[in-house]
């Protein structure tokens, strides 16, 4: 056995250290049914001052590590490699604080989203952050890859969730700056070098989170559009008219929608299959008949202006998860085409059209068959890509992430809106930052770990 994992398991048992054999037994992602876990050993601490002991070995023997999740990620930012000792956050699992003065939870890195969303709803608040694979993935890695979400729109990203963090570096001083104020101008806020960057500066152990009230009323409904121009005056109207119960607005194109609502799909159309493009649209409020009165008349208003054409309430339950399950479902894609290149881009919300014609109008030209469904959080310019071309080839990969990619420099978009770099985007991080931003990036990391032992490989080339 390598020297460094019998010193391990010396020094913290055979629970927390699993060898390489063990850990392949455990899946290497939700995403990749089957494939096994191939590390050359698990490392499981279960609080801060063993991780940082751990990397403190770690690093006076410069082993490479890489921090893990949920592994829910789908740009390769946790995928490990036989010489290298993966770290589980798994069993730093507690919420710690439910301060309801301040409005501020204090979680572990391993807490799940969602049993996180449900101990704050019992206490009567609502943490925002909403994913679709809430049931998997942990707040640790929600923060180092700045997650975003369904409800960005009104509560932000991760980064304006966050007050406090501690982070155990690559050498194994802790740092912890567990603030619970909304301001904090004494300096650097270093907070925010770690929110976001994957791993590859720090492992985050804890952290302060931002909690909001309870909403006591929530409306919901699927509207058909004519154009996407339509799409964009609508979501201006329903600033104006629902101002701050605004929380999400979801854009569909219509081949995404009729695949979403055609078998082996389970869900049936609630509206016509033929229209150009769709919106989810939904507002949380605090009183349930004002806030219903309002969202109805956006609609009423909308449709008498021919701003939309059809519209369906959500007025039960079953409702709600049927108009949900057409645009999270996103596995069902799988059920049809493999394989499936995955992309979430960022950009002007007036450049989304003509940029999916464009890229639509390039891979139809490249492949004999292709499918590109396009769908995405419109109202922070985020939008979600699948591609598949029956080839499953790298260059045919390559050729793909050329074609998607390469636009966004010119429109002042982004390659990544809300899933990170991780390995697979990290060849077109040029597109998206300045050789001066990559400089300085790479040198932010020499600092914090000069030996190179944390998560080698991932952003940065």
């Amino acid at each position: 056995m390598n020297d460094i994992v019998e010193k391990l398991q010396e020094s913290f048992g055979m629970e927390c250290i699993l060898s390489q054999h063990e850990a392949a037994h455990r899946p290497a992602s939700v995403w990749m049914a089957g494939a096994a876990l191939h590390c050359k050993a698990l490392a499981r601490p279960k609080s801060t001052e063993e991780l940082a002991e751990i990397m403190r070995i770690c690093h006076a023997y410069a082993q490479p590590v890489v921090p893990h999740g949920g592994l829910t990620g789908v740009a390769g930012g946790a995928k490990v490699s036989g010489d290298e000792i993966a770290i589980t956050l798994e069993r730093l699992n507690k919420i710690e604080e439910i301060d309801v003065t301040n409005k501020t939870v204090t979680v572990q890195a391993g807490v799940i989203l969602q049993d996180l969303q449900q101990k704050v709803a019992d206490q009567g608040f609502l943490f925002p952050l909403d994913l679709g694979a809430k049931g998997s993935c942990m707040i640790g890695g929600n923060i180092a890859t700045n997650a975003g979400g369904l409800q960005a729109l009104r509560y932000g990203v991760m980064r304006q969730l966050v007050l406090g963090l501690e982070v155990v570096l690559a050498d194994g001083t802790t740092i912890s700056s567990m603030n619970k104020m909304m301001k904090n101008n004494a300096g650097y806020d270093l907070k925010q070098l770690f929110i976001g960057s994957e791993g590859t500066l720090g492992i985050i152990t804890k952290a302060v989170l931002r909690m909001e009230d309870a909403p006591q009323s929530r409306n919901t409904a699927l509207v058909c559009l004519a154009s996407f121009q339509d799409a964009v005056q609508f979501l201006h109207e329903a600033k104006k008219i629902l101002a701050s119960l605004l929380t999400t607005y979801e854009i569909i194109w219509q081949d995404y929608y009729q695949l979403m609502t055609s078998a082996p799909s389970p869900y049936s159309p609630p509206l016509p299959q033929n229209a150009p493009f769709y919106v989810l649209i939904e507002a949380l409020g605090q009183n349930q008949e004002a806030d219903s009165a309002l969202f109805e008349g956006l609609l009423e208003s909308c449709f008498e202006r021919e701003i939309i054409t059809d519209a369906a309430l959500a007025k039960s339950q079953q409702e709600l998860d049927w108009f949900w399950g057409i645009r999270e479902q996103v596995e069902l894609i799988f059920q049809v085409h493999h394989p499936v290149f995955l992309f979430d881009v960022s950009l002007p919300i007036n450049t989304m059209e003509s940029y999916v014609e464009e890229i639509k109008g390039k891979l139809q030209n490249r492949f004999e068959q292709v499918s590109c469904y396009a769908f995405g959080h419109m109202g922070d310019g985020n939008l979600h890509l699948f591609v598949s071309t029956n080839e499953n080839h790298a260059d045919t990969r390559h050729q793909v992430e050329e074609i998607v990619l390469t636009p966004l420099t010119a429109i002042g978009g982004s390659i990544t809106a809300e899933h990170g770099v991780g390995l697979e985007k990290k060849m077109w991080l040029h597109l998206s930052r300045s050789q001066e931003e990559i400089t300085l990036m790479k040198t932010l990391k020499t600092a914090l770990d000069p030996k190179g032992i944390l998560n080698i490989g991932k952003i940065l080339e």
